[in-house]
């Protein structure tokens, strides 16, 4: 699961979380939720209910699910 700089299509949700807009798939949520964002001081951890091996972050090389910054 990845986060990226996008504008709300037809098929989304738009959620204003502390001044944040997050946009998620409608289709995609259904099977992801719940889906937890937080911030951690570098980049954000994203869990949600399907399960992603492992992959490495290319900006700082950790195998996680979560984006460095």
């Amino acid at each position: 699961m990845a986060m990226a700089l996008d504008e709300p299509k037809e098929n989304d949700n738009v959620y204003d979380v502390n001044g944040f807009q997050f946009i998620m798939d409608k289709d995609f949520f259904e099977k992801a939720q719940p889906v937890k964002v937080d911030f951690l001081g570098y980049g954000f951890s994203i869990s949600s209910n399907i399960q992603f091996g492992p992959t490495a972050c290319s900006s700082c090389g950790t195998a996680s699910n979560t984006c460095c910054g």
